[in-house]
């Protein structure tokens, strides 16, 4: 039911992520009407919540990563440089720049189709067990990047 990526929220964006050979974390997705602020443009809060959850998973990408370890998020700032359209397939890139024993931190960049950037993102993030996070099945195929069609 995630926002961000669930594939059972009508309400959902319902991103697509996937792992890149560089390290980075892409998501893929299209807003619509749900997600609009202004007229036919997508809302800052969506556009943040999907630059949070895309620097977030960044750090499953490539790293040996512990899977019952994930990130709350701390710290999010973001630079809003172009209005962000509906109804058009955006992409946003997250990384990890520092990655410490308690906690994490990554940019990322919402593209518009023309590959400018419409938006940045910096974000800190506390590790914490799964456990301590919430009672969920991290086996649930929402919460795997998988292959690009």
């Amino acid at each position: 039911m995630c926002f961000i990526c669930g594939m059972k929220n009508i309400a959902s964006l319902k991103a697509f992520f996937y792992d890149q050979p560089d390290g980075s974390l892409l998501a893929r997705f299209t807003g619509r009407k749900e997600h609009q602020g202004y007229p036919g443009r997508m809302h800052g809060g969506v556009i943040a919540g999907v630059m949070d959850e895309t620097i977030g998973r960044a750090l499953m990408v490539g790293r040996g990563h512990n899977e019952e370890v994930w990130g709350v998020t701390a710290e999010l700032t973001l630079r809003y440089r172009q209005p962000v359209p509906l109804g058009v397939e955006l992409t946003v890139v997250g990384r990890i720049t520092r990655d410490t024993r308690l906690l994490f931190e990554g940019t990322g960049e919402l593209l518009l189709p023309d590959g400018t950037v419409a938006v940045e993102a910096k974000g800190k993030y506390l590790k914490l067990r799964l456990e301590k996070i919430a009672d969920f099945d991290p086996e649930q195929i929402e919460w795997r990047v998988v292959p690009d069609a």
